[in-house]
């Protein structure tokens, strides 16, 4: 007898793959060993050997040819908090082991199994058509930063142009002009987004081979120089992890290399849960 899907319960939603069984999902526990074939099963919620969000006992929910893994909250909200989102991230990194994964944001929640299987049903094909694109891929992060002290003033040091600006704004006893200031400030942002754009160009040349695709974010900072995500096949990891010291080789002491994964594909994903 088929299980019977829980009713009047939210339903937290960690990521979405192409249907699962139950020895299949049983990689949501832990890593597995060995690849395990997806087949068909019931359209109801199944439970899992996992603990997801508030502890609370890890499930798929299928639809056609999707199953999102799942589990039930008391309310439509949950809080950031250390815990949750240690649970989020393992849940997906585990199932990612063997499984093409969907990731989904962190705090999103339906209003009941119901609704999920509905946005199941009506996003199947774009849903099945990113998973086929994903499949046997992963996302690597990529990010450099300037390791000195102060940006300002190692650009100062690197750019005569800047310090003859700087000294003239500030070598006198006057009080600098604003709009004088903000020539400085804009100068230097100048040359701070060249500096960026000439080492992106370096870096994606010497990256790509290993790459199916890439995406730059925006820097958080003056320090960081770099901050890509690069969707590339599993087997490719090594390739891409020897394309980044060979480059990474090439930068004086002034510039660190940092790579991070493999994550969950959230940069070549594209959900709108309305739900």
């Amino acid at each position: 007898m088929a299980p019977v899907c829980p009713s009047g319960q939210f339903m937290y939603i960690y990521a979405i793959t192409k249907r699962l069984d139950q020895a299949a999902a049983d990689c949501v526990a832990s890593p597995c060993q060995q690849q395990v074939d997806i087949t068909f099963t019931s359209d109801c919620a199944t439970t899992l050997p996992a603990t997801g969000i508030n502890g609370t006992p890890v499930t798929i929910v299928s639809a056609g040819a999707l199953s999102a893994v799942v589990s039930a909250m008391p309310s439509a909200r949950v809080r950031p908090e250390r815990a949750n989102l240690t649970s989020h991230n393992q849940i997906q990194k585990n199932l990612m082991e063997t499984h093409t994964v969907l990731p989904v944001a962190f705090g999103t929640i339906a209003d009941s199994p119901g609704a999920v299987k509905t946005f199941l049903i009506e996003n199947e094909k774009n849903f099945i058509g990113q998973l086929d694109t994903l499949d046997g891929k992963i996302e690597m992060g990529l990010r450099v930063r300037f390791d000195v002290l102060n940006v300002f003033e190692f650009f100062v040091r690197s750019y005569p142009e800047l310090k003859a600006l700087r000294d003239a704004v500030f070598g006198s006893e006057k009080e600098p002009d604003w709009e004088v200031k903000i020539e400085l400030g804009r100068k230097f942002e100048r040359l701070l987004e060249r500096e960026r754009n000439l080492c992106t160009v370096r870096i994606m040349e010497a990256i790509s081979s290993a790459c199916t695709d890439t995406k730059r974010n925006p820097p958080r900072n003056n320090h960081e120089v770099l901050n890509i995500a690069c969707l590339i096949k599993r087997q490719d990891a090594k390739q891409l992890d020897h394309s980044v010291s060979e480059i990474a080789d090439q930068f004086d002491e002034h510039y660190v290399f940092d790579m991070t994964g493999p994550w969950a594909p959230y940069n070549f994903v594209h959900l709108d849960l309305k739900i």
